[in-house]
């Protein structure tokens, strides 16, 4: 058969050869033998379009919140929608509230697995969704800094760790960019249908009969691919037809209440299971970019988003003590709400990390305040903890060594205690 660029799309190559190939948007690719070792598993969740933090967790009592917004973008303390409260917050003498449809995250904040950061985000100034999740991705602090660094954070930091296998995937069609450069990754969006070529042994042929010769980075790229998706395709349980067998969650886990958002959920805690190396995922949520009819765009996310993060969770559990999962948008909403009943583009945001050995059920980091001299240029919720501080900090635990040349230019000020009482990390 012809080859044309339609098979190599549909094939699932797309998104691996993606990871190498030099243009804008393409990523390094490579594959090694998967090691046996039980490693550090990070989860990186993308809130896509920016999370409205005040409304996922409201200073709900705050008169100079509810002076600015809507009863219906704030959560409320009491009546049939209120919030559930959240012990240990930022500030005394406000009573914080998760939003009404986080029953899952509520429940793992006071079972002490997750912890929260209010006030976090970006320093850099920018609304613009494409440069903000540019510098997150890529683990700077300005736009300029993205003219100097083309591989991302987590890229850096595995790379740092000296692992084999498959050792990063994004469940995604394409890989993230906290991964550019990284060699081992791939872009798995299911895999309910396996890993292998569409178009069955044929189209397998042609492939690996294209990308057979030559030292070229194409070339290199195509058989690191189809190195990478034949082991994760192999180790897929079948029947005695050849069948793939369906993917049976652990008992406690529900991932159907979590909608969309459950099939790259169910595709790592897969490719978890399957022990093929992996050290680290990314995630995408979406639905967070809410200008008009917030209120219920964002129970919809919430709901997802909290469902998800619990089936997750409970689908995982002997994976508990060594793997975080972290929180990040590109930036908060607007204190005032829209006369959309919406929010506009901001600056702080809510992170969260969730994993066994996080000392949960408390707030991290500084509140800043509401009140009109402390908002960034008088109209938003300041950042107070930049994203590099937790992320440094998940990574030196996991690690257990410093980690200086991830975010370079950045002067980390020292762990907020997220893991409790640890000695530092060896130079």
């Amino acid at each position: 058969m012809t080859l044309t660029r339609r098979h190599i799309l549909t094939s699932g190559l797309a998104g691996s050869l993606a990871a190498l190939l030099p243009v804008p948007g393409l990523r390094h690719l490579a594959f090694a033998q998967a090691g046996a070792a039980p490693r550090p598993l990070l989860i990186v969740l993308h809130q896509r379009g920016g999370c409205d933090g005040l409304n996922l967790i409201s200073p709900a009592d705050d008169p100079h919140f509810i002076e600015a917004r809507a009863s219906e973008l704030r959560v409320l303390t009491d009546g049939a929608d209120a919030g559930h409260a959240l012990a240990n917050g930022p500030a005394p003498n406000i009573d914080f509230r998760l939003h009404p449809a986080a029953g899952g995250m509520a429940e793992l904040y006071q079972s002490g697995q997750l912890a929260v950061i209010h006030a976090a985000g970006l320093t850099d100034s920018t609304r613009s969704h494409f440069v903000a999740t540019d510098m997150i991705e890529h683990g700077v602090g300005d736009a300029a800094s993205l003219d100097r660094t083309q591989t991302g954070w987590l890229m850096r930091s595995l790379r740092s760790g000296g692992g084999a296998g498959v050792t990063a995937v994004s469940a995604a069609g394409s890989p993230s960019g906290e991964l550019a450069g990284l060699t081992g990754t791939l872009a798995v969006p299911d895999l309910g249908g396996g890993l292998a070529p569409a178009g069955g042994p044929q189209v397998l042929a042609v492939l690996q009969h294209l990308y057979a010769q030559g030292e070229s980075r194409a070339a290199i790229a195509g058989r690191q691919a189809l190195a990478a998706m034949g082991v994760i395709d192999a180790r897929l349980p079948r029947d005695p037809k050849g069948q793939l067998i369906a993917y049976k969650p652990d008992d406690a886990a529900h991932y159907d209440p979590a909608q969309d958002f459950a099939r790259p959920l169910k595709t790592v805690a897969q490719l978890i299971k399957l022990e093929i190396g992996l050290e680290a995922a990314t995630v995408d949520i979406g639905g967070w970019d809410t200008h008009e009819y917030q209120p219920g765009r964002f129970k919809s996310a919430v709901e997802k988003l909290s469902n998800g993060l619990t089936a997750f969770w409970n689908d995982l559990s002997p994976y508990h003590d060594r793997m975080i999962v972290v929180m990040v948008t590109e930036f908060g909403r607007r204190l005032r709400s829209n006369k959309s009943t919406g929010t506009d583009h901001g600056r702080a945001g809510v992170m969260a990390v969730l994993g066994g050995k996080v000392r949960g059920g408390r707030f991290y980091g500084p509140w800043p305040g509401l009140e009109a001299d402390k908002l960034d240029e008088g109209v938003d919720l300041a950042v107070a903890t930049d994203y590099r501080r937790v992320l440094t900090e998940i990574l030196e635990m996991q690690r257990g060594k410093r980690l200086d040349a991830v975010f370079a230019n950045y002067a980390y000020p020292g762990p907020l205690g997220l893991f409790g009482d640890r000695p530092p990390p060896k130079a």
